[in-house]
């Protein structure tokens, strides 16, 4: 073997990797002192709107209703006197505080549940017309919820009117039916349901367009599945519409429930600014004991135990308001 054949051939060096290339670095924010105190300084205006138009009447409300408050301390002849829970143990102990509550609630019940089930009807039946039929629909739906609800209840009243309601002359026209002069406001249960009448026909619009933006949400291929498999109507609606609208009715109904429970003006223009007892509702009753009997502090008093009554409703509200944030 020969010299050249016994050297050692050279090592190749590997080719050179290319560098990763470098990670740009995110830009350093930069931070100023005042960036937290932003959102509060743009919610101040707002913040202090509330607190001088809300917060101011409810302090001065929890304090009339610890309070002797009358005529005499009203014009300045005596002096508020602090009389602790005196208030809240006369209202709590007069049966017909309790018949009052008992009949707010009933009411607040019948006029949500109607207004919930014809809502809902409507805006299913929404669905299924032509588009001028419910453009034709929207409008007046839309027209009825801007109405005032001092003219709504003028209209009402002229509807039930016992000598010239058109309502009353539409029933008689049924074969055995004398309805002309019926006066529905002689009995409470009566009045209190044309009145609650009043109270869907202003609320069912905005349920309406609620639900019928809430109805397009719906998947159109769920509902054709459920048809092959088998379901009718009502088993699309239960089974696939009503889980996912449930959000929304859950919402609608609180709402309702808080708007209902507070209803006034209805009742005091519908019986001339004097409902009788058979009438009273818990607003009714607080403004009747405080700016007709005069006695500011029991009319607080009631309002007050309104207002905590209210909260828990308020609660429920909040607490399904937190869990659609939380879903979407």
């Amino acid at each position: 073997m020969s010299a050249a054949d016994t050297t050692t051939p050279a090592k190749v060096p590997p080719p050179r990797q290319a560098p990763p290339p470098a990670v740009p670095k995110a830009p350093r924010r930069r931070r100023t002192s005042g960036g937290a105190a932003v959102p509060w300084a743009l919610l101040a205006p707002c913040l202090l709107i509330l607190a001088l138009v809300m917060g101011y009447p409810l302090v001065r409300l929890v304090t009339l209703s610890f309070q002797k408050f009358g005529q005499s301390q009203l014009w300045g002849f005596q002096p508020a006197e602090s009389v602790g829970f005196d208030n809240f143990g006369k209202v709590l102990g007069d049966s017909e505080f309790w018949t009052v509550v008992v009949r707010t609630i009933v009411f607040a019940v019948g006029s949500v549940v109607f207004t919930m089930v014809i809502g809902m009807l409507i805006a299913l039946l929404l669905q299924r017309v032509s588009g001028w039929v419910k453009t034709l629909i929207n409008i007046a739906l839309v027209a009825s919820w801007g109405m005032p609800i001092i003219v709504a209840t003028t209209v009402f009243k002229w509807l039930f009117d016992s000598d010239y309601g058109v309502f009353n002359a539409l029933l008689s026209k049924l074969p055995g039916v004398d309805m002309i002069g019926h006066n529905w406001f002689a009995s409470g249960p009566q009045g209190l349901a044309v009145i609650m009448l009043l109270v869907v026909w202003g609320a069912v619009p905005f349920v309406v367009i609620t639900l019928s933006a809430g109805l397009t949400q719906v998947p159109s291929e769920l509902e054709e599945a459920a048809r092959l498999d088998g379901a009718g109507a009502w088993g699309v609606f239960r089974y696939v519409t009503l889980p996912i609208l449930k959000p929304i009715v859950v919402m609608l109904t609180t709402l309702s429930v808080i708007w209902d429970m507070g209803v006034f003006p209805q009742v005091f223009v519908m019986r001339g600014g004097h409902p009788e007892a058979e009438f009273q509702l818990l607003t009714t009753y607080s403004y009747d004991r405080a700016f007709v009997v005069n006695d500011y502090a029991q009319g607080s008093a009631i309002a007050l135990l309104t207002v905590l009554l209210l909260l828990g409703v308020v609660a429920v509200y909040m607490r399904q308001m937190l869990q659609i944030g939380e879903v979407e």
